[in-house]
């Protein structure tokens, strides 16, 4: 493996936010060497969590998404190559090869291509009038379609189709968010808090089809004109936005010999790291392609959240450079839907234990605490937190995630002012 001594050209493939962390990390600490950044999308890199929020609503122009103005970019000196698409590497040669055919040499890799939106032909790929939101063209796209009216149909309730079924609500957009999970982000959230969503969505004018799945999309002239849903009803659409999830963009690295991982098999896809972020010699990842090694749960984690993606470019960016690097920080998400602003620390998801600490879902301002059971069924940690217009309490609780509190012995918000968890 190439140490930082030797090491003098970097390539780091996807203008992501971990691939720019990358890029940032290693010349804070003083790299001097050529810097290759492949950016498979035309300009600079942007931010992607405002897509389904600020700039779908039109509340955000296109320059406030880039993650780095022209300037601070430009002074990085970063050889940048907008518009480039990596179709392969060769690790015994400690090549790139782009689909222009030229290849790029490096000491060190960093594979940093992020996720790509899934979109099954089943649901209309390539019907005009039905796409995805991975990509700042796929926003602006949905954008000017639904300046033009008629129903969004959202299939996918999850992050993104949540949001954007939010998003056009506020444009005075009819919408109908079908999803075959019992309610919206249920997965992430646990069945208390998604009912709580659910019902902001229905009061907000949403036709949310929860518990239905879409069997066929029916278009006329090449263009989607609605949905089929499994129990037979058809809803009309001029706009379907398919939002059933991403997979790591890993196509390229097919036969490379780049640890892949299957889920079935390893339990998470994308390439298999260490906890460090190493997947093989002289060969690195970050972000939402990289299932980085968790020691504490001893399997492999992909995280597809916005701080992780440029925390763990910067620990690659350390680790090249032979810097010791802490372990992987605690998981952050956010999300904006109509007056709400949910935010969440450490684990979530409908399989864990959930109980409000401070506030009412029915208020809407609480935080609420995850936690996982034992083999007994026991309840044993705070293992996450979720809030939302309460900003003071959630950050005292985000410590007790991070301290490893215990389960609190009793969960009304009086009695959990106790030794066993922090004082508010």
């Amino acid at each position: 493996m190439a140490t930082a001594d030797e090491l003098r050209r970097l390539v780091v493939v996807g203008g992501s936010a971990a691939g720019l962390a990358v890029a940032e990390e290693v010349r804070r600490r003083g790299f001097m060497g050529e810097v290759t950044l492949v950016d498979g999308e035309p300009g600079l890199p942007y931010d992607r969590p405002p897509l389904s929020k600020q700039l779908l609503a039109g509340e955000w122009d296109v320059e406030r998404l880039l993650l780095r103005p022209q300037e601070q970019f430009d002074a990085l000196g970063v050889k940048h190559l907008p518009g480039a698409t990596a179709v392969g590497v060769d690790p015994t040669l400690s090549t790139v090869t782009l689909a222009d055919g030229n290849s790029i040499p490096y000491d060190a890799l960093v594979i940093a291509t992020g996720a790509r939106a899934a979109h099954p032909r089943s649901l209309g790929a390539g019907l005009a009038g039905v796409q995805v939101l991975r990509s700042l063209p796929d926003a602006l796209r949905l954008r000017g379609d639904l300046s033009r009216g008629g129903r969004l149909v959202v299939v996918g309730a999850g992050f993104v189709g949540a949001e954007a079924a939010a998003v056009a609500r506020g444009m005075g957009v009819s919408v109908t968010m079908v999803d075959p999970l019992p309610l919206p982000m249920v997965n992430v959230l646990g069945d208390e808090v998604a009912d709580m969503l659910e019902q902001r969505h229905r009061a907000a004018g949403v036709d949310v089809r929860c518990g239905r799945g879409v069997t066929e999309v029916t278009s006329e002239g090449g263009r989607a004109t609605g949905v089929v849903l499994d129990d037979g009803s058809v809803v009309e659409a001029a706009t379907v936005l398919v939002a059933v999830g991403a997979r790591p963009a890993v196509d390229w690295l097919a036969g490379s010999g780049v640890p892949l991982g299957d889920k079935a098999r390893d339990g998470a896809d994308g390439v298999l790291c260490d906890a460090n972020g190493r997947a093989c010699e002289n060969v690195w990842a970050a972000g939402d392609v990289a299932a980085w090694f968790d020691p504490v749960s001893g399997r492999h984690v992909r995280s597809e959240h916005r701080l992780a993606a440029t925390e763990q470019g910067r620990a690659v960016g350390a680790a090249l450079m032979g810097a010791e690097t802490s372990g992987p920080s605690l998981p952050y998400f956010w999300s904006d839907q109509y007056d709400l602003k949910l935010q969440s620390y450490g684990a979530t998801g409908r399989q864990m234990t959930f109980t409000v600490v401070e506030g009412s879902l029915a208020s809407g301002r609480f935080v609420g605490i995850y936690g996982h059971r034992d083999s007994e069924g026991r309840r044993q940690q705070v293992d996450g937190v979720l809030g939302n217009g309460m900003a003071r309490a959630l950050r005292t609780w985000r410590q007790a995630v991070v301290d490893r509190v215990p389960w609190p012995a009793a969960t009304p918000t009086a009695a959990v002012h106790t030794a066993e968890a922090p004082a508010l």
